[in-house]
């Protein structure tokens, strides 16, 4: 059964029609096409119309849809073949973030990112996307390693959070992802991000510097996320539509406020309506980015990352 929101429902409404009409038409052998080509034009002009006008919490609903793809489906559709590598040498291997090298059209780089899981079972064993310190510090080996070998570092960015667990902050979670931070804003190798789903707090942050950040079109990138907001403002996640619009989390409002580089548009829907061509997009994007990158001395594109971050928040009178 397709997973669909309370926003869609005229959507599903016309599709149901759509097939009704199909069913009808094969079971009476009467010409039905001129009703179905007037249903399927203003199912088009519907989805239009909703899509293009979604408010800040549907564009956290689609970035959570079940049948989005995750970091490792991204990899399987962009990269001509990826080498996972795990652990991070000091407790174990956090399997809420993968990573390792792989190749886009003969380049070598280094891909890490946030895994959720397709089905129930897979969210637990991937803790539902939310590393713990050694998942940082797995990312951070894996940057070193990239650096080593000179070879572009490229995330992807879809997690609720970093995990809040009492055991978690007792092994360092804050300093892990402090250290992500300060590593990353002077790594001696290319870095991109792309937020692909949800872009919460310092889980996200925590490969989240880059000289290039992008989010997806249906895509949220916070410093909480609404339901928290709600709970922490209001007591109770029965504002999390109001956190969502006065958080200013969506694609549109972090690149009007400079804080991402740029909109990759998603193919109508959401991105789990074509998980193909979405891939196509953001491949073409790192091969465009790399391009660019490389041309570029080191120390003049870690001085530009530097620079970007330094700048933002800053209020000039």
């Amino acid at each position: 059964m397709n997973t669909s929101f309370d926003f869609e429902k005229p959507i599903a409404d016309l599709q149901q029609q759509i097939e009704k009409v199909k069913q009808v038409a094969e079971k009476t052998k009467v010409d039905m096409s001129s009703t179905l080509a007037e249903l399927e034009a203003n199912l088009e002009a519907t989805k239009q119309r909703i899509y293009t006008n979604l408010n800040g919490w549907q564009n956290v609903q689609i970035s959570r849809h079940p049948d989005r793809p995750y970091t490792l489906q991204y990899i399987e559709m962009i990269c001509d073949d990826f080498i996972e590598l795990h652990g991070d040498r000091t407790v174990k291997d956090d399997k809420a973030i993968v990573g390792g090298f792989a190749t886009i059209d003969g380049q070598t780089v280094m891909i890490i990112g946030h895994q959720k899981g397709t089905n129930t079972k897979l969210r637990q064993f991937r803790n539902f996307g939310m590393a713990n310190p050694e998942g940082y510090r797995k990312a951070l080996r894996l940057m070193r390693l990239a650096e080593k070998f000179n070879k572009p570092v490229i995330t992807f960015i879809d997690t609720p959070g970093a995990y809040p667990g009492l055991e978690a902050e007792e092994r360092g979670q804050g300093e892990a992802i402090a250290r992500n931070l300060l590593e990353m804003s002077v790594l001696k190798v290319p870095v991109l991000c792309f937020v692909v789903g949800e872009g919460a707090s310092g889980g996200a942050l925590g490969i989240g510097i880059g000289d290039k950040v992008y989010m997806l079109e249906h895509t949220w990138y916070s410093v909480i996320s609404p339901e928290s907001c709600s709970s922490i403002l209001w007591r109770s996640w029965d504002f999390k539509e109001k956190a969502a619009e006065v958080l200013k989390l969506t694609a549109e409002d972090m690149h009007a406020n400079g804080l991402v580089d740029g909109i990759i548009p998603e193919p109508l829907g959401g991105a789990h309506h074509d998980p193909q061509k979405m891939a196509e997009t953001i491949k073409s994007k790192i091969l465009e980015d790399l391009t660019t990158l490389k041309g570029k001395d080191i120390d003049q594109v870690i001085s530009e990352r530097i620079e970007k971050f330094c700048a933002m928040g800053v209020v000039l009178e």
